[in-house]
């Protein structure tokens, strides 16, 4: 699959050690070496390094088994032994005649056909390379990681003119596959794409801001929803990455670009920030920064700072009319004639036309620019598609009537738009003024691609099947959140008929942001609230039967989950043949959580999974005492490699780190299981009924007892324990998945009409957050 056998990486800094976690999470041993300690052991720093990544929140190993492929030294003692490394990635300090002494060095030690990396993110190639052997030349490339490295996918990647094109592919393949990383490839220009255009939206907007005296939680909402950027907005998001950041980044950009560049114009000092910096608020990581937590009185206020008195005050609710009255839209928002309305435009013409400018600058495909600010800076929508959202020759108006400047490629454009569906095809405008289909790369298989200019199989108003191709199905939902409800179960159920009729394998899949947050708790609180229990228990017969159905078909079944796959979307998975799962999958039973405990089969499969599967002592107790710690606790694991640790996963499920590529990887696990497939064998358990619900109850009662249980907290590790126990027999029986169903259903049901549980449903779906008594 990749060249890459042995990966170093110089610099045990945020950013390099983040790298070195991250090349461990894919399971390829890593050099991580600093320069030697001024005291005790001389490669004390990059041991530092590894122990603060095994503390960090997120974590940056997606699990603490990673580690152990992290191997630790220094730059003066352990330079040699970069020579058993194919890739080797410097995350040094930003000075270029640091960087190039370490090259020097490096081109005495390296083996021949390694590469050489830098992760600078203002440095350009040609800068780095001057000089330097042209063997060295080669060999080289820059490849900019953005922080934290095991969470953003972006990689944006330089190659010199001189770059050998096989060390190009070695490096782009290992990224992609290995690393999970989507590959932006720009010219070499300062700043290249993302941050260079990230920092003169953050620049122009918070100067803009000060200019108009605008309340800066008035700013975040307008440059949040409506450009679909995440909820920080602007000054959410300067707090995240931190204040001190910024004056650096803008004054190497300011250095490296050419004046006639509109950056200029907008990089101008802000005395604000230089004072908070000052005072130690940088952000999260110091005191505060735009905003900031009061802790005086033993109270948590959340302050904001009043760009016109720099003083803090109690943080309120957004109120723009401008965006009210356009119902959120951002095309409404830019035309409202008031000072938010202004404003808008002022920031965000501005930056989207400095993202069409950057168009054959930073890079000459449209699509380059947008993934670089989607993935880069979380944005919903590329800068150009926010174009196209707006009109290309709206927008291009409105810039002419603003006084502004037409980008070359936006007046080319004539009207039409960066983007369109051509044949069932994607397709984007190039720099000439021609469409070109916008490419996958080899093993890239998109739903959304599909789905173009094709019909579902079936369909209703929360789920879809698809055709996707040598006879494999797909099953997507499309609900709110992708949670599941009646209608959900209902098209899953003729699911499994019609591909029992006319396909060979199944996949569950989506491209939302999560697989499954489980069952609607709302309908549910709905129907308890007006004492319809009937219907909560025929939802509950309905799950349990489908869910059954799919785990007995007679064809395989493969699970490829996203994002969070909780509850309800947990106990899906539980019940597929096999689990395709993207490495960043949060996986859990999350019942408890809200008073109730899984009631589609989850405490069934779990049991057999831990009996038949975990490294356990002997005898019925141990996998039920481990079910019951994990569903009790309501333990979600925090990647793909966390849920094989807890049997959420089979050890032979497979992990895809690039999530373009998991509808592929799944087809093919689908398809591989396909010759000869028989269906499980139904599942027989041997457990011990009261007495084992005895123990595991006591051990619930310690926790009451020292205050980390509440008494409801009792009540519904109760319930939990007799289903995990199998209810009530003096004799140690074997119980069939019938028994264990009706045990979960009963046990549901009894806690569902508990008023306390209840408020737990209704307090999750308002805050978000389990309610702990």
């Amino acid at each position: 699959m990749s060249d890459i056998r042995k990966v170093g990486v110089i610099g045990a800094g945020v950013m390099g050690a983040g790298i070195a976690a991250h090349v461990a999470n894919a399971g390829v041993p890593v050099l991580l070496l600093d320069i030697p300690a001024k005291q005790g052991p001389r490669s004390a720093i990059a041991q530092e390094a590894v122990t603060r990544l095994l503390k960090t929140d997120p974590a940056s190993f997606m699990s603490k088994s990673a580690a152990k492929f992290v191997s630790i030294g220094n730059t003066e003692d352990d330079i040699g032994l970069l020579s058993e490394c194919d890739w080797i990635i410097e995350a040094i300090v930003e000075r270029l005649y640091v960087k190039q002494d370490l090259y020097r060095r490096l081109e005495e030690v390296r083996k021949r056909g390694s590469v050489v990396s830098s992760n600078t993110s203002t440095i350009e190639l040609a800068d780095l390379t001057k000089g330097l052997p042209e063997r060295f030349a080669e060999d080289f490339l820059i490849t900019h990681f953005f922080n934290p490295p095991r969470y953003m996918r972006l990689l944006e990647i330089v190659a010199g003119p001189q770059t050998r094109p096989d060390a190009l592919a070695a490096i782009s393949r290992f990224a992609d596959i290995s690393l999970g990383k989507t590959l932006v490839l720009c010219k070499d220009r300062p700043g290249f794409i993302a941050n260079r255009l990230g920092a003169y939206w953050l620049q122009t907007a918070v100067t803009e801001a000060i200019d108009a005296g605008l309340d800066i939680e008035d700013v975040d909402a307008i440059l949040g929803k409506p450009m679909g950027v995440p909820k920080t907005g602007v000054f959410g998001l300067i707090d995240l990455v931190g204040l001190d950041l910024m004056p650096h980044v803008a004054a190497s950009l300011a250095a490296a670009l050419p004046q006639t560049d509109p950056f200029h114009a907008a990089n101008r000092p802000v005395p604000l920030v230089g004072r908070l910096i000052a005072e130690g608020y940088t952000g999260r990581k110091g005191k505060g920064g735009f905003y900031r937590l009061n802790r005086e009185g033993g109270e948590k206020i959340k302050e904001a700072l009043d760009l016109r008195s720099g003083v803090y005050r109690p943080s309120r609710k957004a109120e723009v009319e401008a965006i009210s009255a356009g119902g959120g839209k951002l095309k409404p928002l830019l035309e409202h004639n008031s000072v938010h309305g202004r404003y808008a435009w002022r920031v965000i013409g501005a930056t989207l036309s400095y993202a069409a400018a950057l168009v054959g600058d930073a890079a000459d495909d449209v699509a380059a620019i947008d993934e670089a600010m989607r993935l880069g800076y979380n944005w919903r929508f590329g800068p150009l598609e926010l174009i196209d959202q707006l009109g290309a020759g709206w927008f291009a108006a409105k810039l002419e009537s603003s006084g502004l400047p037409v980008p070359e490629i936006l007046r080319g454009a004539g009207g039409r738009p960066f983007y369109r569906v051509e044949h069932s095809r994607r397709q984007r405008l190039g720099i000439d003024g021609a469409y070109r289909d916008l490419a996958r790369p080899d093993g890239v298989l998109m739903l959304a691609d599909l789905k173009l200019g094709r019909e579902p199989v079936i369909k209703n108003g929360s789920a879809a099947l698809w055709d996707i191709g040598d006879g494999v199905a797909c099953f997507e939902f499309t609900s709110k959140m992708n949670s599941l409800d009646p209608d959900t179960l209902d098209l899953l159920m003729r699911s499994v008929h019609e591909v029992a009729r006319n396909f060979k394998a199944l996949v569950i899949y989506n491209e939302g942001q999560n697989f499954s947050v489980g069952a609607n708790l709302g309908l549910a609180l709905f129907a308890a609230n007006i004492a319809m229990w009937p219907e909560i228990e025929n939802l509950v017969n309905q799950g349990q039967t489908v869910y059954r159905m799919l785990k007995y078909a007679p064809f395989p079944v493969v699970g490829a989950p996203s994002g969070m796959a909780l509850g309800g979307g947990c106990e899906m998975l539980l019940h597929c043949d096999a689990v395709q799962a993207h490495a960043e999958t949060y996986v859990g039973l999350v019942e408890v959580g809200v008073g109730l405990i899984p009631g589609w089969g989850g405490c069934k499969e779990m049991l057999q999974r831990w009996a038949s599967l975990g490294r356990l002592a002997k005898g019925p107790m141990p996998p039920i005492a481990k079910v019951f710690e994990i569903v009790g606790t309501a333990t979600v694991a925090k990647s793909a490699a966390e849920a094989r640790e807890l049997l959420f996963l089979r050890p032979g499920d497979g992990i895809t780190m690039n999530r373009d590529r998991l509808l592929a990887d799944a087809k093919a696990k689908a398809l591989a299981l396909v010759e000869n497939y028989a269906p499980p064998k139904p599942i027989v358990l041997n457990l011990p009924g009261p007495s084992a619900a005895t123990v595991l109850k006591m051990a619930a009662e310690s926790f009451f007892r020292t205050g980390k249980a509440t008494a409801h907290d009792l009540v519904v590790s109760a319930a939990l324990a007799r289903v995990l126990s199998g209810g009530d027999t003096d004799v140690m029986l074997d119980s069939d998945e019938d028994r264990l169903l009706r045990l979960e259903r009963e046990s549901f049901m009894r806690l569902v009409r508990d008023p306390a549980s209840l408020a737990r449903v209704e307090h999750m779906l308002e805050t978000g957050k389990p309610l702990r008594n």
